[in-house]
């Protein structure tokens, strides 16, 4: 059952056209917590063999960590390979990283045909491992990963085939068949469901954020998308005391009882053809929302070329911005003032929803109400600052 942190503020439900998705159960106010998810299976996003000037993150809640702090812990069997916070190695051990997983890990460092490949492929031999584990150590949530909606195409056969047979010969599970059919639809899950983890909004270099980790999240999995959402997700992975890893779904405005509640799967800063061109490459579909359907005509439905800043490589969950993107942002605000309000209805949403932060891209949602009322303090899902409605 989909429940938030504490009445049932959500239903899923059959939308044709659409699929599943998430509705409102009741009405619901700005800055409201809809959902919490924890994940099911959280992997690394870095290569297998980690650049030594990338930063240092706990390889089972993917917290930032300080080499030089006595509360870093490295696994007894690899060493200096994956470290840990001290609080986190005795669980990782007995769930995350297993013994077959630490040596699984090893097998495909130590393998040049991998380690040779795009980072993509080999950050999804590490989300194979970490599936296959999870078939293991947790049989039901490896089912609910199953039950998970999938996105392949022909173009990632030739994937399938490399990592199902490297896997199934030098580092297969025990106690567990796997075949190159499971590969193939643990590989579409991941594609279609995974959200990126991002590093500290410090860390980010000519305004790009790079990924730390990908998790999956089976409640969120079932939002649908819309280029104007009216929810957005934060996650608090450096400050959370507990449960750092989990996703906080928050409303950014009121919305009635009935409404579908979205997200956006990506910056909403971007144009109407880098969405489109997002949308049909990762996702498999053309958006016709409100926003998509004002901005299709504009230019005589052309957009300008994405350029090489602009067609930024992101998984899905990422939430990073760069010049590039900002200056198609600008350019469409422009069209989209020759025509008046009548032409461009959302830009309102820019104005207050929008983090004002140079390179952040992020969304603004106010902080839960406080008793009911609501708080007039809103807070960028990207890189945290606060922004008071007082001071517009």
């Amino acid at each position: 059952m989909l429940t938030a942190d504490s009445d049932s503020a959500l239903r899923l439900v059959e939308i044709e056209g659409r699929g599943r998705a998430l509705v409102a159960s009741q009405p619901l106010k700005a800055g409201q917590i809809v959902l919490r998810d924890s994940p099911i299976v959280v992997y690394s996003a870095f290569p297998l063999v980690k650049p030594q000037s990338s930063a240092s993150y706990c390889d089972n809640c993917f917290r930032t960590l300080s080499l030089s702090s006595s509360n870093v812990m490295p696994c007894p069997s690899c060493s200096h390979h994956h470290l840990f916070c001290s609080n986190c190695l005795t669980a990782a051990t007995a769930s995350s990283h297993t013994p077959w997983v630490c040596q699984a890990l090893g097998r495909l460092r130590d393998c040049s045909s991998l380690v040779s490949q795009p980072l993509e492929r080999q950050v999804q031999a590490r989300f194979l491992i970490a599936a296959y584990n999870l078939a293991i150590v947790s049989p039901s949530d490896f089912q609910v990963l199953l039950s998970l909606q999938g996105q392949d195409s022909p173009s990632d056969a030739s994937a399938v085939q490399f990592l199902h047979s490297l896997i199934s010969s030098i580092c297969p599970p025990p106690s567990l068949s796997i075949t190159i059919e499971l590969t193939a639809a643990l590989l579409a899950k991941d594609k279609l469901n995974a959200f990126g983890l991002m590093e500290p909004i410090s860390l980010q270099q000519d305004g790009l954020r790079s990924v730390r980790a990908y998790g999956i999240y089976p409640k969120a999995s079932f939002f649908n998308h819309d280029c104007l959402p009216n929810a957005c997700r934060f996650d608090y992975l450096d400050s959370a005391p507990e449960r750092n890893t989990d996703f906080i779904v928050r409303m950014i405005h009121d919305v009635p009882q009935g409404r579908e509640i979205c997200l956006s799967y990506f910056p909403v800063n971007l144009n109407y053809s880098a969405r489109q061109k997002r949308l049909a490459e990762d996702y498999g579909f053309i958006c016709d929302c409100d926003r998509c359907k004002v901005e299709a005509n504009w230019s005589d439905n052309e957009a300008e070329d994405i350029s090489d800043n602009g067609n930024v490589e992101e998984e899905e969950g990422e939430e990073i911005m760069d010049e590039g993107n900002e200056e198609m942002m600008s350019s469409d605000l422009e069209q989209g003032a020759e025509g008046g309000e009548a032409d461009f209805p959302h830009a309102y949403f820019f104005v207050r929803y929008m983090c004002n932060r140079e390179n952040c891209g992020g969304t603004l949602a106010p902080l839960p109400p406080s008793d009911d009322i609501p708080s007039k303090v809103l807070e960028c899902n990207v890189c945290g600052n606060l922004k008071n409605e007082d001071d517009e």
